[in-house]
């Protein structure tokens, strides 16, 4: 049987990784490989570091987690979290650890169910604007390649490529004014 302390140590556990596995900020940084290729063991090697950050210290501020969130952040995805989250997410991990510490393993456990069922929606919602997204950039690359439409005439090596028209003179891209030098 399990001592209460190893009980306890394990549920914070699980609630550090559903805090941290919804926070949308960190889920981004994972997802577009902020940490470089190993993103997603950076944000596994977090929810320890969190945990054991607590486990380390006694009398936690939220303002104290904030700041580590946001070294750990900024050291390990270069992300610099701006968003006001920081202070939502370390006052979440602060109520875990208390609710832990004095034994309404209920509470916590209804909480991480929560969380999950947050997570899990956030992914099918995911899932499903991902075709969208690749169908419109198959129409961009369609839409590329009439542009540059290139003919090799069979006589030559040569290629002739019918390139939309420059822009005019008189205006460039973006509005700006394309100046010409004058010939002599």
């Amino acid at each position: 049987m399990a001592t209460p302390r190893k009980e306890t140590r394990g549920l914070f556990s699980q609630a550090v990784e559903a805090v941290l596995g919804t926070w949308p900020v960190l889920q981004i940084a994972v997802e577009n490989g902020f940490g470089g290729v190993y993103s997603q063991e950076k944000a596994e090697w977090m929810v320890e570091a969190v945990e054991q950050y607590f486990q380390s210290n006694a009398d936690l501020e939220p303002e104290e987690i904030e700041d580590v969130l946001a070294e750990l952040m900024n050291n390990e995805f270069d992300t610099m979290v701006e968003d006001g989250s920081l202070a939502q997410v370390s006052q979440q991990l602060c109520q875990f650890f208390t609710q832990c510490q004095q034994g309404n393993s209920a509470a916590v456990h209804e909480a991480i169910v929560r969380l999950a069922q947050k997570q899990h929606g956030a992914r099918l919602a995911a899932a499903k604007s991902q075709p969208a997204e690749e169908s419109s950039s198959d129409e961009e690359t369609t839409t590329e390649e009439e542009a540059m439409d290139c003919n090799a005439t069979p006589s030559t090596n040569e290629s002739q490529c019918s390139l939309p028209p420059p822009p005019s003179d008189a205006e460039a891209e973006g509005g700006w004014t394309l100046v010409k030098k004058k010939k002599k």
